[in-house]
């Protein structure tokens, strides 16, 4: 059991939604930080329907508890599954002075049907799959390879285990939720993405692989950001000196190690271009959560100019971090150009170039070439954008 970095304490009354990919440890959370509270469990099928079909149930069993756990937050899971119980839930927060906790993998298929948001009267957090701090002695090419949801990072088999994800959850559940209900040119896009992933993002070209048209295309990525299961990066544009070679996002799916999955990769040594890559996708989830997890409003975009130089992660509103993520033990020369000539022309505050390097080492520009390790150090400890 992994101890969790995202701060969950709640005033007393102070309702909070919790959503989160399945799998990335949400109940197990919740039982954790409100081990005496009442569940409702949506997953349970019975408790699902007859919720369904008598919302004002859930009142009644409330009613049934005793006066202690009716003043600690009651956890509702899978609260998606079940939209018209928020209007109870609502009701129970004003009239009396109830506090809940509603956990979900989705909050999209509660938007397409107008379900109640509680409008403002609940607090909003995200979970992430594990992060650098939460896991003991970290091993990064099993977080590489495995993925960092707790029972994939753990599991004995984890290529079996990864499968059965990605097989099951992330296409047929997408499809059973009604969000799709073209099942053939949906599972083509997955198959696409699995090329296209952390690059620029060109909707036509996926459209034609998948038999659909590009506005399609775009719902069907929409599609995964609103399930939580991938974020789009958007380009930095501050100046116009260098022109900007797109205004196409970059796509990276929420888990390394499901993205390793779809791309038929296996990282068998901390080298080569699928470990460079790898590694880029997971201190960018890094960021994320540190980004989440600390409440800090910094978009995370990249930078490219039409000649091909290329910034992987720039941070904050007027580029005040820039962060490139190389594979190599000693990256110099030409792979710092991109990083080195976003500096020169933007003066970010640092520029930090993340690598497999055993010792830290600053260049006479003033580029930081950081281990891993010690970049993910400075980040946790809250030194690089606070």
């Amino acid at each position: 059991m992994y101890s969790r970095t995202l701060d969950l304490e709640l005033p007393r009354g102070q309702s909070a939604f919790l959503w989160g990919p399945r799998k990335t440890g949400k109940s197990t959370l919740l039982r954790q930080r409100f081990p005496l509270s009442a569940r409702f469990d949506l997953l349970d099928t019975r408790l699902m329907l007859e919720l369904t079909r008598a919302p004002w149930t859930l009142a009644e069993r409330i009613r049934a508890l005793g006066a202690e756990q009716r003043g600690r937050p009651i956890l509702i899971d899978e609260v998606q599954k079940v939209p018209a119980l928020l209007d109870e839930v609502h009701r129970l927060i004003e009239d009396e002075r109830l506090g809940f906790v509603l956990c979900g993998s989705s909050a999209r298929k509660l938007k397409r049907g107008r379900a109640n948001l509680l409008g403002g009267r609940a607090w909003s957090f995200g979970l992430h799959p594990l992060t650098w701090p939460e896991v003991p002695r970290f091993d990064l090419l099993r977080a590489l390879n495995h993925g960092l949801l707790p029972s994939h990072y753990d599991s004995p088999r984890p290529r079996r285990t990864l499968r059965g994800y990605v097989d099951d959850y992330l296409k047929e559940e997408i499809l059973e939720e009604g969000l799709t209900r073209n099942a053939p040119a949906f599972s083509r896009f997955f198959e696409a993405l699995a090329f296209s992933h952390g690059e620029l993002v060109n909707y036509s070209n996926i459209a034609r692989d998948c038999g659909v048209s590009s506005k399609t295309a775009k719902e069907y990525f929409q599609i995964l950001v609103d399930t939580l299961l991938g974020v789009f990066v958007e380009p930095f544009s501050l100046r116009r000196s260098r022109a900007v070679i797109t205004r196409a996002p970059k796509f990276y799916l929420f888990d390394v190690g499901v993205a390793g999955r779809m791309a038929g990769r296996w990282i068998e040594r901390s080298a080569g271009p699928g470990f460079g890559r790898a590694l880029e996708h997971f201190v960018l989830m890094e960021i994320l959560a540190f980004r989440s997890y600390r409440e800090l409003d910094v978009p995370v975009r990249f930078w490219r100019t039409k000649s091909g130089l290329e910034c992987d992660f720039v941070v904050g509103r007027e580029g005040s971090v820039a962060i490139e993520v190389k594979g190599g033990a000693n990256p110099g020369g030409k792979a710092l150009r991109g990083i080195r000539a976003f500096a020169q022309e933007h003066r970010p505050g640092s520029a930090i170039v993340v690598c497999n390097a055993s010792q830290p080492r600053r260049t006479t520009d003033g580029i930081w070439v950081l281990p891993w390790e010690r970049f993910l150090e400075r980040l946790w400890d809250g030194g690089l954008f606070e």
